[in-house]
């Protein structure tokens, strides 16, 4: 019955250590995503840039699952290539094992119990502010607070056994210093992790059991290492389902820790000799409570050596190893030509919507990009007797079809994200990037119809005289330079400045507007003009229009974002309402 008792026990305390090490994950990553996008925006420079990052996001989210979730969410999405990747990956295996020198230092040489009460006490007011900051920062405190906690519990649960010489000669098996026990204790360590999910959390497990006394020198370092493998486990799981590079992203993380830990085993005595040198006191001189007390502290160091050796042992070589993880992981073909398919990581990996929208941003780029061009090839098949209409229309629907299926995927996708969304500033955000891909599309949609209308006349041989085809080349120029403004300043919030600027743009498109129109009226009161031809002029007019219409809706959503407001909807007659 006492051992039924102190099983639950310390599966009780695992429990409160995972959870506050999600509470404290996920209050840093709100807290610190500006910062995050900040670091992000350097992994372009270099692999040392890249390692660095890894590990400095990993130190700041306490969450080396995390990182390598979020990687492989980048590369899936476009932002990141598989060498940086693997950079940032090299980078938070490092970063990981900083949760080991916390728990090291000082979960067993302070009142840790009180250190965990303490910090709950800050959290508690602060969680009823009404800044959302506050709030975050209550939940860094509070996961502070459960993570000591449950560390606590976790070392008073397993029982001290230094002093018990019938459970010490039993454990002396499990203790022994030959390859196959300390391949057992690798498959152990990775078994563990892959059920707890957390490395951290294995870690701690680890360190705990020796300091009472349950692990010797060799099983804890070969649990460790079973824990680098364990945890690559997270990144496989949301690989599944997600493109290719997304999926060699996954599988380098595993390759690098697998080997690593194989190449840590052949030289496992010279690494921990390594080790014991950079360790204060020798470790192998020590006996009973005196190993135990500083077992911990030569845990964490050879958590840290291990890794920073094998992030050492693969730096020269991370081009090539991307280049045999290509080859592992062979590219194929998983949609037709010419659809789009936008790939998300959902469920419990949505831990920071601010980190997703970055590919969110991303991809409406690329959308503005498509609207752009469209709006390029019908001006250049404007009044072009040479064009292949047949060819430009059909080509030019296959890009609306295809702005289409990117709303559509992007919007439930955002959907996505506001049902997790943590803060209002991102569920304002959200709203604004919707906004944003439904105007996208009523321009591809408006750029479609005016190559059908081009179509038609050309098709029923109708001709427009001189001066109107003058008129509608500057016309179609203004609102072609009005796209193109927007289009260049939609990776940032737009200035008053800048959206004065986008007012006289559509003040002038109109103005022109006005006097086209007024133009065909002329014509049609002299009633020496084709009336179908100039119906088909005004149609050409109201739908250059619209675009600048769309235009204005995107700056002035670019330019309210910044004020988390709701968006005031312009002249598109369009709800941006979610149920």
């Amino acid at each position: 019955m006492k051992t039924i008792v102190i099983f639950f026990q310390i599966v009780g305390s695992l429990g409160l250590f995972l959870f506050g090490i999600k509470l404290l994950s996920e209050g840093l990553q709100k807290s610190a995503g500006d910062k995050m996008k900040a670091i992000l925006k350097l992994m372009t420079k270099n692999r040392f840039v890249s390692i660095m990052t890894g590990l400095i996001i990993t130190i700041i989210i306490q969450s080396s699952s995390a990182t390598t979730v979020m990687v492989v969410s980048f590369v899936n999405a476009g932002l990141m290539g598989l060498t940086q990747a693997i950079g940032v990956i090299l980078g938070a295996n490092i970063g990981t094992t900083f949760t080991g020198w916390l728990v090291a230092l000082l979960g067993f040489k302070l009142d840790i119990s009180s250190l965990a009460l303490v910090s709950i006490a800050f959290a508690a007011p602060m969680m009823f502010s009404k800044k959302s900051k506050t709030r975050d920062a209550a939940d860094v405190l509070l996961g502070f607070g459960v993570l000591f906690l449950g560390l606590n519990f976790m070392s008073h649960s397993i029982p001290d056994i230094t002093g018990n010489i019938e459970v010490l000669e039993f454990l002396a098996t499990f203790n022994s210093d030959t390859l196959w026990m300390n391949m057992l204790c690798i498959l152990l360590g990775t078994l563990v992790t892959i059920v707890v999910q957390s490395s951290s959390a294995a870690m701690a497990m680890t360190l705990t059991m020796a300091y009472n006394g349950w692990l010797g020198v060799t099983a804890s370092a070969a649990l460790i290492l079973g824990s680098n493998i364990g945890t690559t486990i997270t990144a496989y799981l949301a690989s599944i389902g997600t493109s290719t590079t997304a999926k060699r992203a996954a599988w380098a993380h595993i390759f690098f820790n697998v080997v690593g830990s194989v190449i840590a085993l052949v030289f496992f005595h010279p690494l921990l000799t390594l080790v014991n040198y950079l360790t204060p006191g020798d470790i192998y001189s020590l006996e009973g409570a005196t190993l135990s007390t500083q077992l911990p502290l030569f845990l964490a160091m050879f958590h840290s050596v291990f890794n920073v050796v094998n992030t050492i042992l693969f730096f020269p070589f991370v081009r090539q190893y991307a280049h045999f993880i290509e080859r592992l992981v062979p590219a194929k073909a998983e949609y037709d030509e010419g659809t789009y398919h936008f790939k998300y990581l959902g469920g419990i990996f949505i831990d920071s919507p601010e980190i997703y929208m970055l590919a969110i941003r991303d991809e409406i780029k690329k959308m503005a990009n498509l609207a752009c061009n469209m709006l390029t090839r019908y001006r250049g098949m404007f009044n072009n007797p040479a064009a292949n209409m047949e060819s430009d229309a059909l080509a030019m629907k296959k890009d609306e079809d295809y702005a289409d299926q990117m709303q559509e995927q992007l919007s439930n996708f955002c959907v996505h994200l506001l049902q997790d969304s943590q803060t209002p500033t991102n569920a304002s955000s959200l709203n604004c990037l919707i906004r944003v891909m439904d105007e996208l599309e009523s321009v591809t949609d408006s750029c479609y119809n005016l190559t059908i209308l081009s179509q038609r006349r050309y098709n029923q041989g109708w001709k427009f005289d001189t001066e109107t085809d003058k008129d509608l080349r500057e016309y179609q120029a203004l609102v072609q330079e009005f796209l193109d403004y927007v289009r260049d300043r939609m990776d940032r919030t737009l200035t008053k400045a800048e959206m004065q600027k986008a007012n006289e743009f559509e003040e002038q498109i109109n103005n022109s507007r006005n006097r086209l129109s007024q133009l065909v009226q002329e014509r049609l009161s002299d009633g020496k003009a084709d009336v179908r031809v100039e119906l088909l002029i005004l149609e050409k007019i109201r739908h250059l229009e619209h675009i600048g219409d769309y235009c204005t809706n995107i700056a002035e959503a670019y330019h309210q974002a910044v004020k988390h407001t709701p968006m005031l909807q312009k002249r598109s007659g369009k709800s941006l309402e979610l149920a």
